[in-house]
This record gives structure tokens, C-alpha cells and sequence, in this order.
């Protein structure tokens, strides 16, 4: 086996894997926010101070 064919396999393979990870972050389900993923559902807004007056 040569060489170059040897570091090409191992640069497809980890594309695949990050490729692959990214799917599946993107289709698993997370606790504690909705479906959107983007985040602001699970903000915590308890220290924000009222500005009601």
C-alpha cells in the first residue's frame, strides 16, 4: 500500500465520522429545549432585572 492511498483513507474517514456527527446531533433528541435547537428556550432569565416601573 502506498502512502498517499493510506493518509486519503484516514482524511474520508474522519470526514465521514464529522459528517456523521453532525447529523446526528442535529436529529438527536436534547433535554431541555425544544425542537428547534437554536437555544433561547432554555435561557434562564431569572437574574434579568425588571425594568417595569
Amino acid at each position: 500500500m502506498d502512502i498517499q492511498f493510506i493518509l486519503m483513507m484516514v482524511i474520508f474517514v474522519a470526514a465521514l465520522f464529522y459528517v456523521a456527527r453532525i447529523v446526528y446531533r442535529n436529529i438527536s433528541p436534547k433535554k431541555g429545549q425544544c425542537a428547534t435547537g437554536c437555544g433561547k428556550c432554555g435561557a434562564d432569565f431569572s437574574k434579568v432585572p425588571d425594568t417595569k416601573s
